[in-house]
């Protein structure tokens, strides 16, 4: 494992918060880390980088519903333990990748979807496997959804 992957940086990262006494973001890396080794023991690999970012993709997905559900519930506090969670795990995502990109990625993966001739549902699935490889870790999938749907109306 070479010093610049990003279960390194975690362990790191985990090192540090243990130094600084940072007990909630302790917390929140130990279990993002927890899940990448649970991962690795079920699957009996080592992972890649792109296979702990889907892992931190989907912990910050289910911090944004959390964040949802609470707020909906009137528990703030509970909100905010949640967005600052979601804040650490974020630290660890590739950085965001500008609207513009994200249009333009959309914008020809649904072209080359209409060239080849698919339209209706079967485009959407196959507009999201042309996108998700270029904006994995980027981009907000969900939202990413809603505008391909939006271009496809």
């Amino acid at each position: 494992m070479s010093a610049d992957t990003l279960k390194a940086r975690l362990s790191d990262e985990v090192k540090n918060a243990m130094r600084a006494k940072a007990a909630q973001r302790l917390g929140t890396l130990r279990l993002l880390l927890a899940a990448v080794k649970q991962k690795e023991v079920d699957e009996r690999r080592e992972l890649s980088d792109a296979d702990i970012t889907a892992i931190i993709e989907k912990q910050v997905k289910q911090r944004r519903e959390s964040i949802a559900s609470f707020e909906q519930a009137g528990r703030a506090e509970s909100a905010e333990q949640e967005r600052a969670e979601m804040q650490v795990l974020q630290e660890f995502l590739p950085q965001a990748a500008p609207p513009e990109e994200v249009d333009a990625v959309i914008a020809a993966a649904v072209a080359e979807v209409a060239a080849q001739g698919v339209t209706g549902g079967a485009a959407m699935g196959k507009i999201m496997g042309l996108v998700k490889p270029r904006l994995a870790g980027r981009a907000d999938m969900a939202e990413v959804s809603r505008l391909i749907k939006a271009k496809l109306q």
